[in-house]
């Protein structure tokens, strides 16, 4: 794993239009601690990824689909989202998420290249997940659960989003066994970035393209994005009669081929 420190002060995001070109790139931030004012750029020599036609639905988690134990929103609570994914675990009290970062990327959420899914329990936010996207391209960042299976449905409905947009690619950065469990490979670093290149000439997009302030510079892209496929998803439950239970809708498109 390629990494380069970075150093800037703690309070100022990184660049927003640097930020897209290292993702377009392959590359992505991490830091050390929570309070640590520099970041590296990570470029893993093997990457994991999530094939959109691959995800693994087992039984037990297309009936919590199908019986909506979680509301599920989309951009609903970026901030929460990112709070909750960096926030101190049993044996684990740093994260790699800090509050530079977090700002950073809270920076293109607001340009709309940042995105977030949000479980929601009686009114409680209890699990989600974050990540950038542009072009067909879906780089997952981090999730979280407060609840069992929280994450798991949160991932379950961004696989059918995206799928349902069109996206070629959904980058899970590093493999855990959590994600191997849900259908994710690893591949080599050349891999990677052929597919990442191929995802990104659909759109005729290239490394080079700039961020306009209104967010508006990937415009095409965006819109075969996360938010345009979960609205899609919902439009379509709601036409087969499944308005009451949209996970029903989520269930039965991961169960087709795409």
């Amino acid at each position: 794993m390629a990494r380069v420190a970075m150093h800037a002060p703690a309070a100022q995001p990184i660049d927003p239009a640097l930020l897209m070109r290292a993702y377009r790139m392959g590359v992505f931030p991490m830091a050390d601690a929570r309070d640590d004012p520099e970041v590296f750029w990570v470029e893993p020599r093997a990457r994991a990824i999530l094939p959109l036609d691959r995800f693994h639905l087992s039984a037990s988690l297309a009936r919590t689909l199908r019986r909506e134990r979680f509301a599920v929103t989309c951009n609903a609570a970026f901030d929460a989202v990112i709070e909750a994914c960096a926030a101190a675990l049993p044996g684990r009290s740093e994260t790699w998420i800090s509050g530079r970062i977090a700002a950073s990327y809270r920076a293109l959420h607001r340009l709309g290249y940042a995105h977030s899914l949000e479980c929601w329990q009686g009114g409680t936010l209890v699990g989600g997940l974050y990540g950038v996207g542009f072009d067909r391209v879906f780089c997952g960042e981090s999730m979280f659960s407060r609840e069992r299976d929280a994450s798991k449905v949160a991932l379950a409905w961004l696989v059918a989003a995206l799928r349902r947009a069109g996206c070629e690619l959904l980058d899970c950065q590093f493999m855990t066994p959590h994600l191997a469990s849900l259908g994710a490979v690893e591949i080599a670093q050349a891999d990677y970035l052929a597919r990442l290149r191929a995802a990104q000439a659909v759109c005729g997009v290239g490394e080079g393209a700039a961020i306009e302030g209104d967010g508006e510079g990937d415009a095409d892209g965006l819109a075969l994005g996360l938010p345009a496929g979960f609205a899609a998803l919902l439009d379509e439950a709601a036409a087969l009669g499944l308005a009451s239970s949209p996970g029903k809708r989520i269930a039965q498109s991961l169960t087709q081929t795409s």
